[in-house]
């Protein structure tokens, strides 16, 4: 028997009053639900409605002169059901549950058994066809039925798919209202009871325009479907005063759909390089790995794969992003304003999604590019009630270098893998399960000899629980490992292998309240394990002369707990506030060197030695991590903004290369290594033209920066059982404004960008061997004050499409030698201050055609055609400049990546 019951809510309060007041004396004990409704209709102006099935359940109210209100109460004592009477005397019951219905306020059905398809959703909503309401009833749209209040929640889905759509609008436009969903299409609004009208947008998504009589909490989940019309009529819709109403501020936010418009690098999609794209957001050079945002370091930036760090997000030394391009949904970049949540780093978040599955049916993408090729399926679990993704890349760049003539590139391996895994479950209405796998392998050799490769592990596994409509809570557990390999052969007496590692395990829990209308309320707690191996060294053979070497392990916990709250005041001002605070703990077993108070940190001043046994702990650092944002709009168009954020990082990257590389290795704070701390202050305005079609803003930031870490001319960082002698701590600042103007939509689209940005380093320690430059600031290796990036995208039609990237930036610093002299009878060159010379400025030009296959709807396959240009000009831009000594002499030589264009054709498909 099905006992799942639903219910429309519709309601005239005086009249439902009334009719519960009439006195029924009929008996009602014994009867089957058929017939307990037959006797109660028997000259009542009454119509009852129930799921099929019901027939044969058994009433039981052995007393007689009770009114409806007792009986229906009495009746349903047990049966796990409820009831809601209508003005007209439409009577429905149904499970307890809220419920929402499709048709209209009439009568659903002469019937009046209610069958499975006419039901649709639970909410004390319920939505109104554009026929239903009458011109009266249209004119109360967004007006209120008392002082009352309701929030109205559920998810917005594709409905050729049935997922989450994240980052839809949700809004009321009489009020003023409205709100995002979250990475799972969920969304919460609080309202005032009575009618109203909610519009839907998301980008490349038809307009949804929803009338809704609300009558309490409710639930109201919303379908969109894909927009047929030409793209430029979506996207202007999609997220238009986003811009200038959000409260947040410094954040950015690329779809994977218009990534993919982007010319791409070797024919990948990639989401680090298209983010190198946006304002305030640099690279050191050509092909570097890694990125640096409002003048930080790349350790200074957290990378989350679904919630998951991920340590190193690049494939091949940084020519692929680490992420498959056919798992992700979009990607989101916190710059500045960074919410209460987040911690552990002091320059951004950058938060990348992984899309879920088709819920509706099984699906086949895939994509072959010159080097590479990717395949990824998705479809329905548990009878729809969840959906799963799996996606894989590979390259068969070794079968291309194996068939080149030169022996020594011949002889040379690249490799990448990886494989993407994302499953969700919804057994019920107030439960979701969600876990996601990811897994990468790279592997590079040349000429046979020495041989590097590194992996990637991040996985999480949450569950989400709805205590109610208005109160929901996330718990999570992760586990994120990131390890290196290093083996050389080519030397039989040096052969060795040289491995590294480091594991995070996190686990944290949130709540989201939406109790008060005005206030979004959030509080949450988080624990994280580091397990960090910073080397061994072993022979491989055995003519090899190679120690043994074992740099001790480093234990850590770190944990945090917040609250936030973003307040709406009223229609022109919001205002966000949250406080984080932070504990760190450097555990043992470990052994620590004690070096002279008023020495410099040498091994020729150590005075002790001091052993920690195991979960010792070694030293402690806590503090607390302000965060404010404010919103102040000036009229319907424009707005101001500013925001204040500190943010505590405890672990670091030391490595004294200017972007990330196989080698580096990630060291925890201690005794002698003090946490980042890092401030910034914001100020923006933004505003909206031409009817909201194009967006532009002004941003200025400070940063200032305690406890940088910078290291001694020619550091040994490798192996270094005693790293913290090569170290040195100092203090930073940076400063700069950035410029952005955006027409997100039309035939033609993209944005201009410039940036003005300075990072300086000063590190003035107590003793001369400490300072660097005598004390004086200095550039930072990733200062670029100049950064220019324009993106276009023309549609020439529905399946042809162009698209150009322009970008210009200043030359990074670089130490140069000045001068040579001779010592002890050889030549030596004498250096500059550090980082007073910069290599030429970059310059880069970038195409694209994309070509889409016909848009019919039952073809065996969807496919399209993507024709890349990356570096158009062939401009040979500089990367680096390094110095060979030769006859007595020091010559200097110029290292390009690309000097040449690169053109790439990349085939993708979906069946």
């Amino acid at each position: 028997m099905n006992r799942r019951l639903f219910l429309m809510l519709f309601i005239g309060w005086a009249g439902q009053l009334a009719t519960l007041a009439q006195t029924l004396p009929t008996s009602l004990d014994g009867l089957r639900l058929s017939e307990f409704v037959e006797r109660l209709e028997d000259g009542q102006a009454l119509r009852f409605y129930y799921p099929a099935g019901w027939d044969s359940l058994r009433i039981s109210v052995p007393t007689s002169n009770l009114n409806l209100d007792q009986v229906l109460s009495r009746s349903l004592t047990g049966q796990s059901a409820s009831y809601w009477i209508s003005e007209s005397g439409q009577v429905f019951l149904w499970n307890g549950g809220p419920i929402n219905l499709r048709f209209p306020v009439a009568a659903p059905s002469l019937n009046r058994e209610i069958s499975d398809e006419e039901w649709e959703v639970l909410a004390h909503a319920e939505p109104i066809t554009r026929a239903g309401p009458d011109r009266r009833e249209e004119q109360q749209l967004g007006k209120d039925l008392g002082a009352s209040r309701g929030v109205i929640s559920g998810k917005v889905l594709d409905r050729a798919t049935g997922t989450p759509i994240a980052g839809a609008t949700v809004m009321v436009q009489a009020l003023g209202q409205g709100t995002y969903t979250d990475d799972q299409g969920y969304f919460a609004l609080s309202l005032p009871t009575g009618l109203r009208e909610l519009t839907i947008r998301s980008y490349g998504m038809a307009e949804v325009i929803q009338p809704v009589r609300l009558l309490g909490d409710a639930t109201l989940d919303i379908e969109l479907e894909e927009e047929v019309k030409e793209l430029e009529e979506v996207v202007i819709e999609a997220q238009r005063r986003q811009n200038v109403d959000d409260v947040q501020m410094g954040v950015d936010q690329i779809t994977i759909a218009a990534i993919r418009q982007m010319p791409s690098l070797l024919g990948e999609v990639d989401v680090i390089r298209s983010a190198l794209m946006l304002p305030g957001v640099q690279s050191v050079g050509e092909g570097a790995a890694g990125f640096n945002v409002r003048g930080g370091a790349v350790d200074q930036n957290l990378v989350l794969l679904q919630d998951a760090p991920v340590f190193n997000p690049n494939h091949l030394f940084g020519f692929f992003s680490a992420f498959h391009p056919d798992m992700v949904s979009d990607f989101k970049l916190y710059k500045s304003g960074i919410p209460a949540q987040y911690g552990g780093r002091i320059s951004s978040i950058m938060e990348v999604g992984i899309k879920e599955g088709n819920r509706k049916r099984m699906e086949l993408r895939g994509g072959i590019s010159p080097i590479a090729g990717r395949l990824s399926v998705e479809g329905p679990l548990a009878g729809q009630k969840g959906s799963f993704v799996l996606g894989g890349r590979t390259t068969y760049s070794n079968w291309l270098l194996s068939r080149v003539p030169d022996a020594e590139v011949r002889n040379s391996q690249a490799y990448f893998g990886d494989l993407t895994l994302r499953a969700t479950l919804e057994p019920n209405a107030n439960n979701r399960i969600d876990l996601s796998a990811y897994i990468s392998q790279d592997r590079f050799a040349f000429n046979g000899d020495t041989a590097f490769s590194y992996q990637n592990r991040s996985n999480s596994l949450s569950w989400k629980h709805f205590f109610s409509r208005q109160l929901y809570g996330v718990v999570t557990g992760i586990y994120s490992h990131y390890g290196y390999q290093v083996q050389s052969e080519g030397q039989p007496e040096n052969a060795f292998e040289l491995s590294y590692q480091l594991d995070h395990v996190e686990g944290k829990a949130e709540l989201t309240w939406l109790r008060f209308s005005d206030h979004y309320l959030r509080a949450g707690v988080n624990a994280i394990r580091y397990d960090l191996r910073p080397g061994t060294m072993r022979p491989i053979r055995q003519e090899s002369l190679i120690s043994d070497i074992d740099v001790q392990r480093e234990l850590a916990l770190e944990s945090g707990i917040y609250l936030s709250d973003e307040w709406r005041v009223n229609d022109r001002l919001s205002l966000y506030g949250g406080l984080r605070y932070s504990w760190f703990a450097a555990l043992g077993s470990r052994t620590l060197l004690q070096y002279a108070p008023n020495a410099p940190r040498e091994l020729d001043n150590v005075t002790d030695t001091l052993s920690y046994a195991n979960g010792d702990i070694l030293k402690t650092y806590q503090g607390p991590e302000l965060r404010f944002s404010m919103r102040l709009n000036l009229d319907e168009n424009s707005s101001i903004k500013a925001s204040y954020n500190r943010m505590r990082q405890y672990i670091h990257r030391v490595s004294n290369t200017v972007s990330i590389a196989p080698t580096d290795i990630w060291k925890l704070s201690d005794p002698y290594i003090g946490p980042q701390i890092g401030d910034q202050y914001a100020v923006g305005y933004f505003r909206n033209l031409r009817r909201n079609t194009v967006e532009a803003s002004v941003e200025l930031y400070y940063k200032p920066i305690q406890n940088i870490i910078d290291y001694k001319g020619g550091a040994d960082l490798l192996l270094n059982e005693h790293v913290e002698t090569e170290l040195l701590s100092g203090i930073g600042r940076a400063y700069g404004v950035e410029l952005l103007i955006k027409k997100p939509s039309g035939r033609l689209n993209g944005w201009i960008g410039y940036t003005y940005s300075r990072t300086f380093i000063r590190v003035n320690g107590e003793f001369p061997e400490d300072r660097v430059n005598n004390g004086a600031y200095f550039p930072a290796n990733y200062d670029k004050p100049h950064d220019f990036t324009t993106v276009i995208n023309y549609k020439v039609s529905r399946r042809v499409s162009f698209s150009g990237n322009v970008t210009y930036s200043t030359g990074r610093p670089i130490t140069l030698p000045v001068a040579q002299y001779n010592y002890a009878g050889s030549a030596r060159v004498f250096y500059s201050d550090r980082n007073a010379y910069r290599v030429p400025d970059y310059f880069r030009v970038d195409a694209a055609l994309n070509l889409e296959g016909s848009h019919r709807l039952k073809k065996l396959a969807h496919s399209s055609w993507s024709l890349s240009v990356y570096n158009l000009l062939g401009r040979n831009n500089v990367y680096s400049i390094y110095f060979v000594s030769s006859m007595s002499r020091v010559n200097g030589y110029q290292l390009s990546i690309f000097s040449k264009p690169i053109l790439t054709i990349t085939y993708n498909f979906r069946l």
